[in-house]
């Protein structure tokens, strides 16, 4: 299997058991996660040799969310640790027409003040097959984005294929729009594989064609082929990646994701799914679709790898995706209605 390696945060989640509200909650339920960290745990399940990298603080909570990590296979060696505090969010799940809800606190935590040289990319990168980072990670701070950078770069010069997931948070984009577009639109540079579509890299990246209002406008064209191969052409990726979602209810999505390649676009099977927990589905779908390129599958089966990774990471609680290879080559050879295994 690959080498790979993912950079960013991984928070403490606070959420109210089931389905209550926040101001019903008496006590709280307790996972990890965060954009890169569960891409490495799926990868690692898949049975890679995963690299995390992060600053963690040397308390006992920085410790219980390497140990999740490390349970699952993940190699944390390189975790830089210090500063004082871990990211903290809170969900609220939502159900039916009361959509989920997230707070968050994780202003000055220790990722935010990491820096290049708390890290050998040197050696982190000496075989490595990929490097996974997302747009969440360089706007958290000015010394997240040098970090950024600075991994980019070694990952090139390594020869190493890079995906990044654009990953727009709002609560995260609040100022400086324009310089947050210019600064990951110079990251594209060294990105290989794009999770997004037209309307993300209108969103993250400023991306414009034609006087379209890709942000505002009907969505269908943010992910059509055109569109779709005219934003791999402007920034010369070699795949970009888009899921699809049709959102029923808080309760009931469609879902289904797209391809493209200079050669190709292709729309995956459709799911219908009944979700228990949401959070954490397009990590899935990333680390499954990365899965399938890393396992020579094909763009169009790596495609189907993806979705029903993240099909069955509806199902699951917590951030993190607890599903096997064989688990997934089951869901896409099944018809999705989970009849109990015997």
């Amino acid at each position: 299997m690959a080498k790979v390696v993912t950079l960013g945060e991984i928070m403490l989640r606070l959420s109210p058991p089931g389905y209550q509200r926040f101001a019903q909650a008496r006590n709280f339920e307790i996972n990890y996660g965060g954009a890169e960290a569960n891409v490495a745990a799926s990868l690692a399940e898949f049975g890679h040799h995963s690299v995390f990298l992060s600053k963690i603080p040397e308390n006992a909570i920085g410790d219980a969310a390497i140990s999740t990590l490390r349970s699952l296979n993940v190699d944390c060696d390189y975790i830089a640790r210090g500063d004082k505090r871990l990211g903290i969010y809170f969900l609220e799940n939502g159900a039916s027409v009361r959509p989920s809800s997230v707070v968050y606190d994780r202003a000055d935590s220790s990722i935010t003040k990491a820096v290049p040289d708390e890290f050998d990319f040197d050696e982190i990168f000496k075989d490595a097959d990929l490097f996974h980072v997302s747009g969440i990670t360089p706007v958290l701070s000015a010394d997240a984005k040098e970090l950024t950078f600075a991994a980019l770069k070694k990952a090139r010069e390594h020869h190493v294929t890079v995906s990044f997931d654009l990953n727009y948070r709002s609560k995260l984009w609040t100022s400086d729009i324009e310089g947050k577009q210019k600064m990951l639109s110079e990251m594209m540079e060294y990105v290989d594989i794009c999770f997004g579509n037209a309307r993300d890299a209108a969103k993250c990246l400023g991306y414009t064609e034609d006087g379209i209002d890709f942000i505002n406008g009907e969505y269908n064209i943010c992910v059509d082929e055109k569109h779709m191969r005219n934003v791999l052409d402007h920034y010369h990726f070699t795949h970009l990646v888009t899921t699809l979602r049709s959102s029923i209810s808080a309760s009931d999505n469609g879902w289904s994701g797209a391809v493209c390649t200079a050669g190709d676009y292709y729309k995956g099977r459709d799911y219908m799914l009944h979700i228990v927990d949401r959070v954490g589905g397009g990590d899935s779908f990333a680390s499954g679709f990365l899965h399938g390129i890393l396992a020579n599958m094909g763009n169009r089966k790596a495609l189907e790898f993806g979705l029903a990774a993240a099909a069955v990471k509806h199902t699951i609680p917590g951030d993190l995706n607890y599903i096997t290879e064989s688990e997934v080559l089951s869901m896409i050879e099944s018809d999705g209605a989970g009849r109990v295994q015997r």
